[in-house]
C-alpha cells in the first residue's frame, strides 16, 4: 500500500492520517509484526492486530553459489493470492541475490510463470499461473535483506514472467522502491526487462523516464524470432526497434538489448552482420549472454570464447556490446533458469 492508501486506511480505522505514514515506513524498513513499531501506541499495535496483517513473501528455500556468492531464493506468497488454489505452486517463485561492484542487486519476479512462451526459458514452462502484486514484488527485496543481512541498492525485474503482463503492479512496486518515506532507490538503480510488448514499452516512456528498460532481442529476423519468441507474431521486429529508438529519442535514455546466445541457432557471422545492420546508430548497448542450460528446451549455448568475439565485432561496428558475467549458474540461478519449484 502507498502513504495514501494506509493514510485512508487509517482514517476508516478511526485514527489519524500520520499514522498511515508511520505504518508506511514501517513496512518500508520490512518489519513482520505490528509489535515492532515502536513509536505506535500499544492500544494501536493492539488494534492494527486485530484489524489487518503483513503480506509480502517468505523464504522457503536458499541456495548459494560457492564460487561468487550468488543465493537464489524460493518464496512463497503471505498475500493469499492463490490462496484457493490447490497447487501450492501457485504461490511460490524464485528471485536471485547478486554481489557487484558497485553493490548488491535483487533480479525480481513479477509473475508466478509466465504466458509469453519464449522456448529456451524455464520460466515460461507450465505458463502463467497468476500476476504477483506490488507487495509480493517489494517483499522479495525486504526478504532478501533479512535472510542476507545486506542492503539491496539496485533491482532488475528479470526474474519470472514478463513486467509488461503485469504493468500496473510492476509500475506500483517501482513507486513504493523511490518513495522517500519508504526505501528511496534511485530510478537510476532500477531495470525493467520486456520481451518486446510495444505498447507498454511507449506507455513505460512516459511513466518511467529514468528507469532502465532492457529488451530481450535473440534473434534479428521475423522469422527466427518468432520461431523461438511467441511475442514477435503480435509485435514484428521492424515494429519493436521503431519503439524502441522512439524510447531512447524520448529518454534520451541508452536502451539494452538482452541477446541470449544459442549455439547454431542466433551465434554465425550472418546473425552478428545482422546485428550491426539493424542496431547501428541506435543509442543501445548489447548485454550478450551465453544460453545457460535448461534440460527442457534441447537448446546449448554458444561458447564464451564466441561470446567474446561477437562482442568484440560489434564494438568495432560503434555498437556497444559486452559479455554478460555468469552468475548463479551452479544453482540454476542464472538468466532464463528460475521456474515454479517446491
Amino acid at each position: 500500500m502507498t502513504i495514501d492508501e494506509l493514510k485512508q486506511f487509517a482514517v476508516e480505522i478511526g485514527e489519524k492520517p500520520f499514522r498511515g505514514k508511520q505504518l508506511f515506513i514501517w513496512l518500508s524498513r520490512g518489519a513482520r509484526s505490528f509489535d515492532e513499531m515502536t513509536d505506535l501506541p500499544k492500544s494501536l499495535r493492539e488494534k492494527l492486530a486485530g484489524c489487518a496483517r503483513i503480506g509480502g513473501c517468505r523464504a522457503i528455500k536458499v541456495q548459494e553459489d560457492p564460487e561468487d556468492g550468488t543465493r537464489k531464493f524460493l518464496f512463497e506468497a503471505e498475500t493469499g493470492g492463490a490462496a484457493d488454489n490447490a497447487d501450492k505452486r501457485a504461490d511460490t517463485f524464485e528471485g536471485v541475490f547478486m554481489k557487484y561492484s558497485y553493490g548488491n542487486s535483487l533480479c525480481v519476479s513479477s509473475q508466478v510463470g509466465c504466458r509469453m512462451g519464449c522456448r529456451f526459458c524455464a520460466s515460461a514452462l507450465g505458463g502463467l499461473v497468476r500476476n504477483l502484486e506490488a507487495g509480493e514484488m517489494l517483499g522479495q527485496v525486504l526478504e532478501a535483506e533479512r535472510v542476507t543481512g545486506e542492503k539491496i541498492n539496485h533491482i532488475v525485474i528479470m526474474g519470472m514472467g514478463e513486467p509488461f503482463d503485469n504493468y500496473d503492479n510492476v509500475a506500483k512496486f517501482l513507486r513504493l522502491l523511490h518513495d522517500e518515506d519508504g526505501r528511496n532507490m534511485s530510478w537510476r538503480g532500477m531495470t525493467v526487462s520486456t520481451c518486446g510488448i510495444v505498447p507498454k514499452i511507449e506507455q513505460f516512456a512516459d511513466d518511467f523516464p529514468q528507469v532502465n528498460l532492457a529488451i530481450s532481442l535473440h534473434r534479428l529476423t521475423d522469422e527466427g524470432r518468432s520461431a523461438i519468441m511467441p511475442v514477435n507474431r503480435k509485435y514484428p521486429l521492424d515494429e519493436l526497434l521503431e519503439a524502441a529508438r522512439a524510447y531512447t529519442e524520448k529518454t534520451h535514455r541508452r536502451i539494452t538489448f538482452e541477446y541470449a546466445l544459442i549455439e547454431g541457432e542466433n551465434d554465425t557471422d550472418a546473425d552478428v552482420d545482422l546485428m550491426k545492420k539493424k542496431l547501428g546508430g541506435m543509442l543501445c548497448h548489447v548485454n550478450l549472454i551465453p544460453l545457460n542450460k535448461v534440460d527442457e528446451t534441447g537448446f546449448e549455448g554458444s561458447s564464451r570464447n564466441r561470446a567474446r568475439e561477437i562482442a568484440e565485432t560489434l564494438d568495432a561496428a560503434g555498437i556497444p556490446a559486452t559479455v554478460r558475467r555468469q552468475l548463479g549458474s551452479s544453482i540454476d540461478g542464472a538468466c532464463g533458469q528460475l521456474r515454479r519449484t517446491i
